[in-house]
């Protein structure tokens, strides 16, 4: 989290905040703030988008000052843009307070830098799942054959197929997968794997989502 964040919470008197957002992080909600829990997670019931954004329009015009808190960056696969536009649309002013995104984050967490001079030029975010939650239309042999390191977001629920798209595309069944599983929280773990075998390897270790797939010739440091 940023000072710029914590500083818009310590003012805030509404928080409406993600699933995934720790318990620690609203601690520094202002006191006496209303904190309210808007969390979208696959497969479970759910605030609709709409909702959510009509909550935060209310709120706004009933003179509260509203802090929308989201895990990582609103804008990188987070539905930040879409609130934005509906606020934008209903008149309501608003300021966007960047956040770290997961695919950077989380992998520095796991002591992965997402880029390396001797490794990577290229890095892929994609995400592993239509606003639906199927497997998302994506091209993933041309990612296969043109990003080095490629960084999935929730794609737990279609690893299997989005491994074998990518060595049908051309990659290696070889090809290093690491899995960090809810970075930066003290139930962090890291799974270290490869295309051909992820599927039974998480199967084996238990990890669940949320979490970010890294494929390619990432360097773990020691940490």
């Amino acid at each position: 989290m940023t000072l710029h964040a914590l500083n818009a919470l310590s003012q805030a008197d509404a928080v409406v905040h993600d699933a995934l957002v720790e318990p620690e992080a609203l601690a520094f909600a202002a006191e006496g703030a209303e904190l309210i829990p808007a969390g979208k997670r696959g497969g479970r019931p759910s605030p609709k988008q709409a909702d959510i954004s009509e909550r935060l329009i209310a709120l706004a015009r009933a003179g509260r000052r509203v802090v929308r808190l989201k895990g990582g960056d609103p804008f990188l696969f987070g539905r930040g843009g879409e609130e934005a536009e509906a606020l934008a649309a209903a008149g309501v002013p608003f300021r966007i307070v960047p956040g770290i995104t997961a695919g950077i984050g989380g992998l520095a967490a796991a002591g992965v830098p997402a880029t390396h001079r001797d490794v990577n030029q290229t890095l892929v975010f994609v995400t592993g799942h239509d606003q639906h939650g199927e497997a998302p239309a994506v091209d993933w042999a041309a990612l296969a054959r043109g990003g080095q390191v490629l960084v999935i977001y929730m794609g737990m629920k279609h690893l299997a197929a989005i491994a074998g798209a990518l060595v049908a595309g051309g990659r290696s069944p070889e090809e290093p997968v690491l899995i960090v599983r809810e970075a930066t929280t003290k139930r962090q773990a890291v799974l270290e794997t490869n295309l051909a075998g992820a599927e039974a390897a998480v199967a084996a270790s238990g990890i669940l989502a949320p979490a970010i797939i890294c494929v390619g010739p990432v360097r773990r440091l020691p940490v």
